[in-house]
């Protein structure tokens, strides 16, 4: 079964929701036939490399809220971290593109290593003093800590193009699903979790989508096959 997961770096609730599917998936029986995959989607498409402003002030911004708001909500998405076991600075983090950072996660990808590179990227996002955004050499860094070859990180970054049709196509694809807000959970291609479920709804998104798996069909037709017994041999 395949599980596929689109999200964004910038997003808290996806930093949560992470951490609730996957205790939901340690302790899925079928979990070793789980194939999770992480697809691109950004919450603010288009923004200029060097456009970095505080959280608190883009939440203002963009949402009409006053600042005791934002600094509640912050407070609130700490808290919710905290159950989790996830650190989260509720201040002075800043805001910015993470199309680079999807870039690099489709790179990752290619080379079993995005994962490792997901779960750093948001670890330096909301649990670090150090900013994430406009700074390829700390991306850099992050590559490398994953797994990934210096150099290799360095062209990717270097490169506008390199890896963005694979981003914008998985922001195509999230919008044909009817996904307008991340995290997104598609299971199968059958059932779709929206939002920072609790585990228990992921764990019951995971039964229901093995449980109504398909049976293999089998193609009838004559042919040569081993088995538990041996090979079968052509007679002359």
């Amino acid at each position: 079964m395949r599980v596929e997961i689109w999200s964004d770096i910038a997003c808290p609730w996806c930093y949560v929701g992470k951490a609730r599917f996957e205790k939901a998936l340690a302790a899925f029986p079928h979990r070793e036939q789980v194939e999770v995959v992480h697809r691109s989607f950004e919450l603010d498409p288009g923004r200029a490399k060097d456009d970095v402003q505080p959280v608190l002030s883009m939440l203002t911004r963009k949402y009409g809220m006053s600042e005791a708001q934002a600094e509640a909500g912050e407070d609130n998405l700490g808290a919710q971290a905290a159950a989790e076991g996830l650190p989260y600075h509720t201040r002075g983090r800043d805001h910015g593109s993470t199309f680079d950072m999807h870039r690099l996660l489709h790179f990752a990808r290619e080379r079993g290593r995005q994962v490792e590179l997901l779960d750093l990227l948001y670890r330096a996002n909301f649990a670090e003093e150090r900013s994430l955004f406009n700074d390829d050499e700390r991306l850099v860094e992050l590559a490398v800590a994953a797994g990934l070859d210096t150099g290799a990180v360095r062209e990717v970054l270097a490169d506008p193009e390199a890896y963005a049709d694979e981003v914008r196509a998985d922001e195509r694809e999230a919008a044909q699903l009817g996904a307008n807000g991340v995290p997104f959970f598609v299971l199968d291609r059958t059932y779709g979790v929206s939002g920072a479920q609790p585990a228990e709804v992921f764990t019951q998104a995971l039964t229901r989508a093995w449980g109504d798996r398909p049976p293999l069909t089998l193609v009838d037709g004559d042919a040569e096959a081993c088995g538990p017994d041996g090979c079968a041999v052509p007679q002359q």
